[in-house]
């Protein structure tokens, strides 16, 4: 064939894009087990971290079959879902369905001193993208024992300050439970008081939508909860 034809220029082109892209499947599929593995570990890490169990990426494995001792999964009115794992369970989606078809993953942790920690996902929206996080809280369910935050994309200095211990850590000690109620902890501006007698905790200076955001987020995806913390406090 004349290799100044169009005619070899198309083939040779087609040839090597099938070969390329073979070659890039191929690696994708072997990276996957790899990817989700190290995707799972941090999922672990993080999860830790709401109950101040900092460990790097490599120990997170060990450690969270360490502290977390059993997970499972509730419904709204606080009862068991039968055959359902709390880890597979996607909170991203989770949190748009209606509070009565979702399914809640609960991560039961002993910490070292043998206290028993409740630990909840969240997942909401910041400013430019998802933000999530995880809560625990006592056993009687009624105080939060820590928090951690994350974001996909938020502003760094303002709305992304919401992973810093500054603004996580002013979560330790308020109440989700008041008066045999749940109350959901309020995120406000710096300075204000919210109506009613909930908790709140300082907003992010400059990072007003992503605080607000968080405030959302917690409001949304423990709200559903309350049956299941009601339930602890009893």
């Amino acid at each position: 064939m004349n290799k100044q034809s169009n005619a070899y220029t198309i083939i040779y082109i087609i040839v090597l894009v099938v070969i390329v892209g073979t070659a890039l499947a191929f690696t994708a599929i072997s990276l996957k087990p790899r990817q989700q593995a190290n995707a799972d570990a941090d999922k672990m890490r993080q999860i830790l971290a709401s109950v101040a169990i900092e460990v790097p990426g490599s120990e997170a494995i060990t450690a969270y079959d360490k502290y977390i001792t059993t997970t499972f999964v509730v419904d709204e009115t606080g009862n068991k879902v039968a055959d359902a794992d709390a880890f597979a369970v996607d909170v991203a989606k989770q949190s748009k369905e209606a509070a009565s078809e979702r399914l809640l993953p609960v991560y039961e942790c002993t910490l070292a001193d043998g206290s028993v920690k409740y630990i909840l996902p969240m997942y909401g929206a910041g400013l430019w993208g998802p933000i999530w996080g995880y809560v625990s809280v006592d056993s009687d369910g009624t105080t939060i024992y820590g928090a951690y935050f994350a974001h996909q994309g938020e502003t760094p200095g303002l709305g992304a300050e919401i992973e810093k211990p500054a603004f996580s850590s002013q979560f330790s000690g308020k109440k989700l439970i008041k008066n045999g109620a749940f109350v959901p902890v309020a995120v406000v501006k710096s300075g204000q008081v919210p109506a009613g007698d909930a908790d709140y905790v300082d907003g992010i200076s400059g990072g007003t939508i992503t605080s607000k955001g968080v405030g959302a987020m917690i409001d949304n995806c423990l709200q559903p909860y309350s049956a299941f913390l009601e339930s602890l406090n009893k």
